[in-house]
């Protein structure tokens, strides 16, 4: 989905850098995966092609948020608001 965002913060010595990786297309996402003390963070197409990485060492994030995008629920709509009903 087209919105889903992660910041990383990493630790760069005296100060902290900010980085931010968002899927730049619709039917995109992000996905985070840590292994072997590297924290990867990956655009991922809907066929699962990876599109970019970025990749940080883990002793270095001090702060990993993933912000996906909001999605309609329909459970929560009202009763009698259906869209399709006319």
């Amino acid at each position: 989905m087209k919105g889903d965002r992660v910041e990383i913060v990493v630790d760069a010595g005296d100060t902290t850098r900010t980085y931010e990786v968002v899927a730049s297309r619709a039917g995109r996402r992000v996905e985070t995966a840590v292994r072997r003390g590297v924290v990867e963070v990956s655009e991922v197409t809907r066929s699962g092609s990876v599109v970019r990485t970025a990749r940080f060492m883990a002793t270095r994030v001090l702060a990993l948020v993933e912000q996906p995008v909001p999605r309609e629920d329909v459970s929560e709509r009202p009763l009698g608001d259906d869209p399709k009903v006319r």
